[in-house]
């Protein structure tokens, strides 16, 4: 038995009214393919042109370790120069990737080559353009952005696959209570229905990225990534617009994540695994399993 995924609807081009209608309004996910084929990134950006103009800096490398108590909320696992991790990308399939790392900022040549596209009405917080990078079969655990913001995610190099869920199916997804992952023993490649039964009933989404794609993940919505091959992606933010999700997204940012510090600092490894208990019990009693 398989994940219950729809592919995500594929358009060529959007107009700002067909985004905002049918998309931003209903909350549902889309993927665009020519966006941004009149960006120099749609032509330039690759893993051999990164290394070029930031093989120098020291970047922040994350894997698939399990989540640990001895780090803090997002805690890179160890860094590396930028050079040194486009070799490994290239010799071969590794589970470290780039996470959450504002290269443009680092090496301000790389914005000279996108823009924003305000013209499909959305408004983009102009600070934060942040890039993720993974090798050849590496993945990003199942989890939802703690600023519940509207995403674009724009793919190159390669190819990856995205699995989207809606907010409405968290009660199906094992949340980890204090945190925005689901359990990470789950595999959602291969899920095993016998130990995660709530997963049956779950609906959600699926699309392949290839180089110059975007996109589009509303607010709050669980996103899981696998590199198909080794690349790299873009992700844009606009802010909640619900009165509720930017309440939601206050409490992360200023109160949720600190309190998960604190906790994992006072009482170790066994916050840890407390967290992920409750996530059984309370997922599988929702649930009548």
């Amino acid at each position: 038995m398989k994940l219950n995924l729809e592919q995500i609807t594929r358009v060529k081009t959007i107009t700002k009214e067909e985004f905002l209608t049918q998309y931003v309004a209903l909350q549902k996910p889309v993927v665009i393919e020519r966006l941004i084929s009149d960006w120099p990134a749609f032509k330039k950006w690759n893993l051999s042109y990164i290394n070029n103009v930031a093989g120098d800096k020291t970047v922040p490398i994350y894997d698939d370790r399990p989540i640990s108590s001895k780090r803090k909320f997002n805690e890179a696992h160890t860094s590396m120069k930028m050079s040194e991790y486009v070799d490994l990308l290239k010799k071969g399939p590794t589970n470290r990737r780039i996470f959450l790392y504002n290269l443009l900022k680092e090496v301000p040549e790389l914005q000279n080559d996108f823009r924003y596209p305000d013209e499909i009405g959305l408004k983009f917080m102009k600070k934060m353009p942040y890039l993720f990078f993974g090798g050849g079969g590496s993945k990003v655990f199942m989890h939802y952005d703690i600023d519940l913001a509207n995403i674009l995610h724009f793919h190159f190099h390669g190819e990856k696959q995205c699995i989207l869920y809606p907010p409405s199916e968290t009660k199906y997804l094992y949340k980890v209570p204090h945190s925005l992952i689901s359990h990470q023993d789950i595999d959602f490649a291969n899920p095993d229905f016998d130990n995660w039964p709530a997963l049956k009933r779950a609906k959600g989404f699926t699309a392949n990225l290839k180089h110059g794609e975007t996109l589009y993940m509303p607010e709050g919505y669980w996103h899981q990534m696998t590199y198909l091959t080794p690349g790299f992606s873009m992700s844009i933010r606009s802010t909640s617009k619900g009165i509720k999700n930017f309440s939601t997204a206050v409490y992360n940012v200023f109160i949720m994540r600190h309190f998960d510090n604190l906790m994992r600092k006072v009482k170790g490894q066994k916050w840890i695994e407390y967290k992920n208990a409750k996530a059984i019990a309370i997922t599988n009693k929702r649930n009548s399993f």
